[in-house]
């Protein structure tokens, strides 16, 4: 990488991490602390709640994205942030469930992502940007698995109100980093179709990238609604859950390095493909385990959902901005982070429902599907360098 290309990934991801930060210190802890609320008695709108964010930003992402093509990547993501920033204060304020969700929602409406991985796609070469892109995830990794260790530990001290204050904190800080260490962005590329949006969605390659991060993370959230609950089950106190997360995470990253030659050599689909096919694997695990997973057993298989689900969140977003190009990049990765905005909501709805409806088997078995018709989906993806998206 060149001097301008680490001061980029690393400035990116440093703003992935704190707002990440901010969001993953609510995940571990939130289904069970949300339950403490008026109104949160219900695990449907429990996980509805969670999920709202998702919806939100899935509304809001393809906006955002477009308006990054066209007023620049920055002032989109600074605007986006300071909305994130509102919503987390807004949670913070909340006392009941219905407040929650509405600084849930206002959270999603600042809907950055677009417009950050745009910016890094404009600011690295086609030949080092998966390697960036892992770094970013990677550093979102990190930022998961603190949040696993701290969260229980703080949550005991300042309740999930404070979790929600001390988000909106790291959001702010955030904002200073777009502002002072972000590389300037280059000039903006000129249109080159009057119907982006048109263009983008009728791209086969995107259309198939887009319908895998909305199952990717429809799974993992929908994951997270029972997770909690099984490990206190299994006999793992809540502030301990971290002693599960933490090393499945951590010995994940171990294989990542593993990726990048394959990559070059040409190994990519296999790689991708395999990575799906892992995650699947664990929801069936889980399947068969629902109401009798040893701590042995869950630490297991999530190390393996780990494995699995770092690769693809490092390799389809650096895959969408090789086959978009530059002038619809910002359009192009709001779709697809529409699609994985609304695969954090229906993960986390659908998840409540399912507990509620079926228990954990529901969870999971509904999971292992949405796996097996992505993996099926995936199969004919051709990994190309740069096509270009026709109007």
């Amino acid at each position: 990488m060149t001097s301008t290309e680490r001061r980029a990934t690393t400035s990116l991801a440093s703003i992935y991490a704190l707002r990440m930060l901010g969001l993953f210190l609510v995940l571990p802890v939130f289904a069970l602390e949300a339950a403490k609320y008026p109104g949160g008695d219900d695990p449907a709108w429990v996980g509805f709640t969670m999920g709202i964010y998702g919806l939100t930003q899935g509304i809001l992402q393809i906006p955002f994205g477009m308006a990054s093509d066209k007023l620049g990547r920055k002032r989109v993501i600074i605007f986006g942030l300071v909305i994130f920033a509102i919503g987390s204060f807004v949670a913070a304020a909340a006392d009941s469930l219905t407040g929650l969700m509405i600084g849930r929602a206002v959270q999603g409406a600042g809907a950055v992502s677009a417009a950050v991985t745009a910016l890094l796609a404009d600011l690295t070469r086609d030949e080092v940007r998966t390697k960036s892109m892992a770094l970013i995830g990677m550093s979102i990794g990190l930022m998961f698995a603190l949040s696993l260790v701290v969260a229980p530990i703080l949550v005991s001290h300042i309740g999930l109100a404070g979790l929600f204050a001390l988000t909106g904190v790291l959001t702010v800080l955030a904002m200073g980093v777009v502002q002072w260490w972000t590389p300037a962005e280059p000039k903006l590329h000129k249109a080159s179709t009057r119907a982006p949006l048109l263009a983008v969605l009728k791209t086969p390659a995107l259309a198939r990238l887009n319908f895998g991060v909305f199952a990717l993370h429809a799974v993992q959230l929908s994951m997270w609604v029972s997770l909690p609950s099984m490990l206190v089950a299994a006999g793992l106190a809540k502030t301990e859950h971290w002693h599960i997360y933490l090393p499945a995470v951590l010995a994940s990253f171990v294989l990542m390095g593993g990726v990048f030659p394959l990559e070059r050599r040409g190994y990519l689909r296999g790689v991708f493909l395999f990575a799906i096919g892992l995650i699947a694997a664990v929801q069936l695990a889980l399947f068969v385990r629902a109401d009798s997973a040893s701590l042995g057993y869950l630490g297991a298989v999530l190390f393996v959902f780990f494995c699995g689900f770092n690769v693809l969140e490092a390799t389809q977003p650096s895959l969408v901005t090789k086959t978009a190009p530059p002038e619809l990049r910002g359009t192009a990765l709001g779709v697809y982070n529409t699609l994985q905005s609304l695969g954090l909501f229906a993960g986390g709805f659908l998840g409540g429902v399912l507990v509620k409806w079926g228990g954990h088997q529901a969870v999971f078995g509904a999971a292992a599907v949405i796996m097996l018709v992505w993996l099926a989906v995936a199969w004919g993806m051709k990994v190309q360098k740069n096509p270009s998206v026709t109007s």
